[in-house]
């Protein structure tokens, strides 16, 4: 896959520190901000369990935020195209919108195919540097099972050749190497998937369950 530059940065454009560090924040929010990114094919089942888990641990009394990746493009994304180059941006914006919502001390909650590797890998990064924890999650879904949901019948239209490049059929999509955590939606309920992603969420973020 061929990289796309960086953006360009403005050298009239300052980065302004504040005072208040992560321990005020983690005080104020009795907790510490974590990003938590649900990665898989399409029909695999993030979007379910991010919206499941963000409700869960509201409930719960935990800071949480969902960054859907198709919400996303009726905003922040909005114009962003589906190729390598517009996936890579796309993943790359919405790794920066978890990185204020995990560093205001929520649980930010991304569900994305983001299907190329050294784009996650990149957002990892960001976080390192931030210094807030990453939990790459595979949903995991063989991809037969995936495309028997089609929740949007988009296989089936990439399979009449009406979608060009779709994640799956005729564009790769790189599993995680070592993710945090694996759920196998087709092996375990929504459930116990959302249960496992809390109880993940929660260690991370050093919320008492």
């Amino acid at each position: 896959m061929q990289e796309t530059p960086e953006p360009l940065r403005d050298p009239n454009v300052r980065w302004h520190a504040g005072t208040a560090d992560e321990a005020l924040r983690a005080r104020c929010a009795r907790q510490r901000g974590v990003t938590l990114w649900l990665t898989g094919l399409s029909g695999s089942g993030k979007s379910t369990i991010a919206v499941e888990l963000e409700r869960s641990l509201l409930e719960a009394g935990s800071l949480a935020f969902r960054l859907d990746g198709d919400n996303l493009r009726h905003g922040l994304n909005a114009g962003v195209g589906f190729d390598a180059a517009g996936r890579q941006e796309a993943v790359r914006r919405a790794g920066e919108a978890a990185l204020l919502v995990a560093g205001a001390g929520a649980v930010a909650i991304v569900g994305m195919i983001s299907p190329y590797r050294a784009d996650r890998d990149r957002v990892r990064a960001r976080h390192a540097e931030a210094g807030i924890p990453f939990l790459e999650v595979h949903v995991d879904a063989p991809l037969a099972v995936a495309e028997s949901r089609d929740p949007k019948g988009l296989y089936a239209k990439a399979r009449a050749g009406e979608i060009k490049g779709f994640t799956g059929i005729d564009d790769p999509y790189e599993a995680p190497a070592a993710p945090e955590i694996v759920v196998r939606t087709h092996e375990r309920s929504i459930a116990e998937c959302v249960a496992a992603l809390q109880a993940a969420a929660c260690a991370a973020a050093r919320i008492e369950a």
